[in-house]
């Protein structure tokens, strides 16, 4: 059984389970708040995911978005992402989605975002 497989089946650290999807915080955070969105079904990628799954992932995105931005307001933005195979970066193989919180400052220049997988690629301007 997979890491979040196990994580859901312990309601270990989940902070939402609906039917199809579930969230907690992420164990190695890049912010404060940095948390994990995921299908309850174990699948791998993004690519796998039904309409059903991708819509209830997306509420607790938007959801716990909102609900983080009230209780932290020293957000000012986001990085929404997922990693799909081990090209991509990805280390489990069950489908996550990356909800990172960001705020003004936390690194010099921001410009470029996600592009930042490829270093030199993120700066573009």
């Amino acid at each position: 059984m997979c890491e979040f497989c196990e994580i859901i089946n312990k309601r270990s650290n989940i902070l939402e389970k609906n039917g199809a999807s579930s969230c907690f915080f992420d164990q190695f955070p890049v912010t404060r708040f940095h948390m994990l969105i995921i299908p309850n079904r174990h699948i791998e990628t993004y690519h796998d995911l039904s309409i059903t799954e991708l819509t209830e992932v997306h509420r607790m995105v938007i959801g716990w978005s909102k609900k983080l931005q009230k209780k932290d307001p020293s957000i000012t933005g986001w990085n929404i992402g997922w990693n799909c195979k081990e090209s991509a970066g990805q280390t489990v193989k069950h489908a996550h989605c990356h909800l990172i919180p960001r705020r003004d400052g936390d690194i010099d220049n921001p410009i470029g975002g996600v592009r930042g997988v490829i270093p030199d690629k993120r700066i573009y301007k």
